[in-house]
């Protein structure tokens, strides 16, 4: 099977995992946001290669400034995921300083 079968084949499953993630609203929406970015790199890097290929004769990955520029997209999305992750476990974390600060002040009233 070729690489780019592979990869072509490689999108159903990853389109499965943002249905499924999607659909159960428990994803913080940045991270959500930067999963879907992962689908326009994608689509991104798919014409950056053709291009490389007829205007320059070689791989995507041989000419620099057109490998970045798509990579860039990838670098993008990957922040957006961990910022929203990041931004999910800090409200977590204040929910249960809060929580914990009113029992506190329960306690005290008893």
């Amino acid at each position: 099977m070729s690489k780019d079968t592979l990869f072509a084949l490689s999108l159903f499953p990853y389109l499965g995992f943002l249905w499924f993630l999607t659909r159960s609203r428990l994803a913080p929406r940045l991270a959500l946001i930067g999963f879907y970015m992962t689908l326009v790199f994608v689509a991104v890097t798919i014409p950056a290669g053709i291009y490389a290929k007829v205007a320059y004769g070689k791989q995507l990955a041989d000419v620099d400034w057109l490998h970045g520029s798509a990579e860039f997209f990838l670098t993008l999305s990957n922040i957006l995921v961990v910022l929203g992750f990041r931004q999910a476990i800090a409200d977590y974390k204040a929910s249960q300083t809060s929580e914990l600060q009113g029992e506190r002040s329960l306690k005290s009233v008893e």
